[in-house]
């Protein structure tokens, strides 16, 4: 792996005292397997002066042989963030974030510097007691470092880990009856070395991140700013901060407040508090973003200097509070309009995108439920725009569209959009219009994704953005209302920067859906449906067989006249009406052409058969913000595209309820019957055909025929109690006074 950093940066961010010795041992083999020579660790690891021994890096160094498995440069980088290290790329945004603030809220070059003062009265035991009280529970653990030691930069730094098992309120115990001699309670310190304090609370088993009880407070330190320059900054930046400590050299310790839940939420508070620090003019010491980092202790001596508190509770009082009141000054927010002053320059309206149903800039959410072909929708919507064309009854306006596909791999999209151009009959004229990012399996949440989209997109001039389908990019719960404010507020955000409509498209919720107004159908919070400026729901319609029928004749009598057109002159032969009936029309064709062409012919129908048992019925209804309502309307799928019914057939056709299981079993066993009916009546009149003579057959000639027992064939008839209507329709029975057998024989059309 090649790193950007140099290893021995990184090294900087990791204490040696601190590490077990698997861990030392890792840092090693990782500096071996990337290529730097042994004095790099070597020279490390002297700053654990109580474990260094002279020449042990070494011979360690010579057995590391190598492994299937190395360990590499990437330890050494996660233990480096661990103990602070971040790279210069930002930060990550969260909900706490803040898309489009600037941050600055004081210009650095125009605050005048601020004076500390030592205090006159040097009392170090009131001195801690007075920082532990501020940051610390009384049964909280208390970390802090007294030993030190000079490295080879003559820098002191901790020389252990220190203590990290004593309780506040057992140190202000001790030090309010040690007085000024803090030493007989944390131990004698190196007056030029000064010592440490964690300003975060422990659990008593360690000093590392994991080890950290309540992530409370950060802290923000510069080294290359004047004393005075970092006390003014501080105060106006109205940090929340909890104690403000002099280091006794060239820094100000600012115990920052940031009351983060766990370890991952401190992280990107720290980088938002560090960003915003930043943006206006202190320069941040990074290294100190571990939350289990030591900071001055107020008390000491070090050198000729006293650290000490420079004030506690400043700024605001608490994280939320600063937050709110960063963004409060950097929202962005457009001023407020009055009517009147406005009334004669109102802007234009934006144009239509489509016509009657969304403007450009817009938002249009497509739901329905699985199998309804949205996803052939938004193709079909693409290459609407992209060519200037209808979409579905809706005309579009002409333009760039891109086409977010997150669901299917990249050739079957791409074959899809071919497929669906060849069957809406559009000549691909202007298919440069059409972009595809195709992001399947390497989708991101909305949140990640908007950014990078709107870098993409920016100088692409797109009129639409079309996301297909939502549930790949989705951050949160969908049923949470303000996770879903907050996921939708992205596709504003991407309306606003780029000036195009998105439209997407989303499931319904399970269980019923044709008793629901169709803004309610989506699956998830409400927000879904109340969000976009246009809503367009697709439901399924309950066809008959009677309207399947009507439909095959309509494939079969089309492909028939297509393959005259193609084939002979026949205008002459056939009627209007013959060319609605596939009999007539398929007929003709038999008389007319030869074998070759027939079968032909006959292929094509069956193919036409074919694709329309795969048909469904669907109906479109619409909540629009800037447009009327418009009627219902009906539409029909046919692999791969949807299309007007113009017959009206579907008019007056209900959706699919989604009936109970109970009722679809009773509808089930009921057609179920009724089959067996029909199969049992067949198969009697194939018998009583080949039995009958002078029009009667004996009832036992043919429930040996059938294999039905006689007795069944008795209670067909009325004889037992469950008598069969439809049976006694056909036939009668009676008994020959001959040899008193039961025969049938079938009513003439005078009986009926």
């Amino acid at each position: 792996m090649e790193y950007k950093t140099d290893l021995r940066t990184l090294l900087d961010y990791i204490n040696p005292s601190m590490c077990s010795y698997q861990e030392w041992t890792d840092i090693g083999m990782a500096l071996k397997h990337e290529g730097y020579p042994v004095a790099v660790w070597d020279d490390w690891s002297r700053r654990d002066y109580g474990r260094y021994h002279s020449g042990e890096c070494e011979r360690k160094w010579n057995s590391f042989s190598g492994s299937a498995t190395p360990v590499t440069g990437g330890t050494i980088y996660h233990m480096a963030v661990e103990g602070g290290y971040r790279p210069d790329t930002g930060y990550e945004l969260d909900w706490d974030s803040t898309i489009d603030s600037d941050g600055i809220v004081v210009d650095a070059n125009w605050i005048e510097n601020r004076d500390i003062q030592a205090p006159h009265d040097w009392h170090p035991g009131e001195q801690l007691i007075r920082y532990i009280e501020t940051l610390f529970e009384a049964g909280e653990n208390v970390g802090f470092v007294t030993r030190s030691w000079k490295n080879e930069k003559r820098k002191y730094i901790p020389k252990d880990k220190g203590s990290y098992n004593k309780t506040a309120g057992q140190l202000i115990e001790e030090l309010t009856k040690a007085g000024d001699d803090i030493g007989s309670v944390v131990g004698d310190y190196d007056v030029e070395g000064g010592a440490w304090i964690r300003f975060n609370p422990l659990d008593g088993n360690g000093v590392r991140n994991e080890n950290v009880s309540d992530f409370r407070y950060a802290l923000v330190e510069s080294d290359d700013m004047e004393i005075e320059k970092q006390n003014a900054l501080l105060r106006e930046l109205e940090l929340p901060i909890a104690v403000l400590v002099y280091s006794g050299k060239k820094s100000l310790h600012a115990i920052v407040k940031v009351d983060a839940a766990d370890y991952q939420e401190y992280r990107k508070r720290v980088d938002f508090l560090y960003d915003i620090c930043e943006k206006n003019g202190m320069v941040i010491d990074k290294q100190n973003r571990n939350p289990s980092r030591l900071s001055r202790m107020p008390g000491c001596i070090r050198g000729d200097q006293k650290q000490y508190i420079v004030d506690t509770n400043l700024g605001k009082a608490s994280w939320t509070e600063w937050k709110d009141w960063i963004e409060s000054v950097n929202d962005n927010l457009p001023d407020i309009e009055n009517l009147a002053d406005e009334w004669d320059r109102i802007p234009d309206l934006a144009p239509a995108l489509i016509e009657d149903m969304l403007r450009e800039g817009h938002k249009m959410l497509i739901s329905g439920p699985s199998k309804a072909g949205k996803s052939f929708a938004l193709i079909e919507l693409c290459i609407a725009i992209a060519e200037g064309k209808k979409w579905l009854k809706w005309n579009c306006r002409m333009g760039k569209v891109l086409y977010i596909n997150l669901e299917l791999d990249r050739a079957s999209c791409l074959h899809r959009f071919k497929d669906v151009y060849a069957a809406m009959g559009i000549r691909p004229e202007n298919f440069r219009n059409i972009d595809i990012w195709n992001l399947r399996g390497q989708s991101a949440p909305m949140d990640q994704l908007a950014p990078k989209l709107i870098r993409r997109a920016q100088k692409s001039g797109f009129k639409a953005i079309i996301l297909d389908p939502i549930y790949k990019v989705i951050t949160g719960d969908e049923n949470s209302a303000d996770q879903m404010a907050r996921f939708c507020n992205q596709f504003d955000l991407i309306c606003k920067e780029l000036g195009c409509a998105v439209i997407y498209c989303h499931h319904h919720s399970k269980g019923s859906q044709g008793q629901k107004k169709a803004i309610d159908r989506a699956s998830g919070s409400g927000v879904f449906a109340r969000d976009p400026d246009a809503v367009i729901d697709l439901i399924e319609l309950e066809v008959t067989d009677d309207m399947m029928i009507q439909q095959e004749n309509k494939a079969v009598c089309k492909t028939c006249k297509s393959y005259l057109d193609a084939h002979w002159k026949w205008q002459e032969d056939l009627s209007e009406d013959d060319l609605l009936n596939q009999k007539k029309i398929y007929a003709y064709c038999e008389n007319i052409l030869d074998k070759w062409q027939m079968q032909a012919l006959k292929y094509q129908v069956d193919q036409a058969r074919k694709s329309v048992e795969s048909m469904t019925a669907w109906r479109i209804e619409g909540t629009l913000r800037e447009f009327p309502k418009f009627n219902p309307v009906n539409l029909w799928f046919k692999y791969p595209v949807h299309y007007l019914d113009e017959s009206g057939v579907l008019q007056d056709v209900n959706p699919d309820t989604e009936k109970p299981a109970w009722e679809k079993m009773k509808d089930a066993r009921k057609k179920q019957t009724e089959q067996e009916k029909a199969d049992n009546l067949s198969a009697l009149s194939i018998a009583f055909e080949g039995l009958e003579k002078d029009g009667d057959a004996s009832v036992i000639d043919i429930s040996e025929e059938i294999g039905v027992s006689a007795d069944t064939i008795k209670r067909w008839f009325g004889a037992g109690k469950r008598s069969r209507k439809e049976y006694k329709k056909l036939y009668e029975t009676y008994i020959n006074p001959e040899d008193k057998r039961l025969y049938l024989r079938r009513k003439t059309t005078t009986d009926k």
